[in-house]
């Protein structure tokens, strides 16, 4: 039968209240103690099996008792003050510092009046109550700082692992549907001229096979990099995405797609950081594929201007369908392309052209943050 965690955390607290009660008890047999001391000395490690559940007033009671047996004329401690120590522990390991600090104070308390009690003070004895003590509260605080660490370590874990799957997402949506959409596009055009137009169906036929042949390497490469024995520590959309030297094979399938697409490139061109190069490329590849999809008849645009700390991206387009009836500065697939780009500490803009059509632009630094920030990553699928 399943038993829950805190279940056996409190089995295990009553076992040892049981073993030490039962040890007190052992130690006090043959000695005439009167019953109400019994009590007493049982209420000294008892209420070690709710020590969890109430760990002040667990402590509250053990000291209150222990003050009682010393009041009554016995100077040791029962159960060899066991009780007071797991009591101190438990409030510095559950509870504030502040309040762990008065609970010393009280165990310390109760500690030096049992030993007034002999009639004459140690003083070794007394440092080293207070000296005992004080390790318990100093061990239980440590023992909480370690179970807050944990928790935190649990916590970057799953921010991680969320922060993996949004990069997973979004790099299966650019790859997925990029291909598909041409490949759709295609396939309908291939069966609407079939019959009329051969040449032009043959045509669109290979660009269905071209574009699944690149959309099967893009879907291997990711595959690969995501295999359980990738021990590589390295950014693995740094290292499995194309970068800017592949768009002139990504503009030459939106060619074939039917897409005209011009680029145009100012300044001297150079190679980005593998991240931002990757980003640049599914950015452009995103807005080409929303051209494609969305624009109706348009002709594209793709302008790369290289400065010297940043490279600039404006992809346009003079479709017709642009405005609110097509994609908006908000859509899925905008939003994935914002993210990409903040992500290596870029800005992005996207919406409606003043003339008309769709303009998409992005300005990403030339040199990669060297920790970029990821927790905000929750890419959604395109539109």
């Amino acid at each position: 039968m399943y038993v829950s965690v805190h279940s056996r955390l409190f089995l295990g607290d009553v076992l040892l209240a049981v073993v030490l009660t039962g040890l007190t008890m052992v130690n006090l047999l043959g000695t005439g103690t009167p019953p109400l001391t019994y009590l007493l000395a049982a209420l000294a490690t008892a209420p070690i099996a709710v020590r969890q559940r109430a760990p002040v007033g667990t402590l509250a009671v053990i000291l209150a008792s222990v003050a009682a047996y010393s009041l009554s004329g016995y100077h040791d401690f029962p159960g060899g003050g066991v009780g007071v120590l797991i009591g101190v522990f438990t409030v510095a390991t559950l509870r504030s510092r502040s309040t762990a600090a008065v609970a010393w104070v009280a165990a310390v308390a109760v500690t030096l009046a049992n030993i007034r009690s002999t009639g004459s003070v140690s003083w070794p004895e007394g440092a080293r109550g207070i000296l005992v003590v004080l390790g318990a509260w100093v061990l239980g605080e440590g023992t909480k700082r370690w179970g807050q660490r944990i928790e935190r370590l649990a916590e970057q874990s799953a921010r991680a692992v969320a922060d993996e799957r949004g990069r997973i997402a979004r790099e299966l949506h650019d790859i997925v549907a990029h291909h598909m959409s041409v490949i759709s596009l295609q396939a309908g055009l291939a069966r609407y001229v079939l019959d009329t137009d051969p040449p032009t169906a043959r045509t669109a036929l290979d660009t269905v096979g071209d574009s699944s042949r690149a959309a099967l390497t893009d879907m291997r490469r990711l595959l690969d990099v995501l295999r359980v024995d990738h021990t590589e520590d390295t950014d693995w959309e740094a290292e499995s995405g194309p970068g800017l030297a592949s768009l002139t094979e990504l503009v030459d399938r939106m060619r074939a797609a039917g897409l005209p697409v011009e680029m145009v490139v100012h300044g001297r061109s150079r190679a980005l950081p593998p991240g931002p190069d990757t980003c640049a490329y599914r950015v452009v590849q995103e807005s080409l594929t929303n051209v494609l999809k969305h624009a109706g008849q348009a002709t594209a645009r793709i302008g790369l201007d290289y400065g010297d700390r940043a490279l600039l991206l404006r992809i346009t387009d003079d479709g017709v369908g642009a405005g609110p009836l097509r994609i908006g500065p908000d859509s899925h697939g905008i939003r994935g392309m914002r993210e990409r780009v903040e992500l290596f500490g870029g800005t992005f803009s996207a919406g409606p052209a003043e003339g008309g059509g769709f303009v998409v632009a992005a300005e990403l630094p030339m040199t990669e943050p060297a920790q970029p920030g990821r927790d905000d990553v929750d890419h959604a699928p395109s539109d």
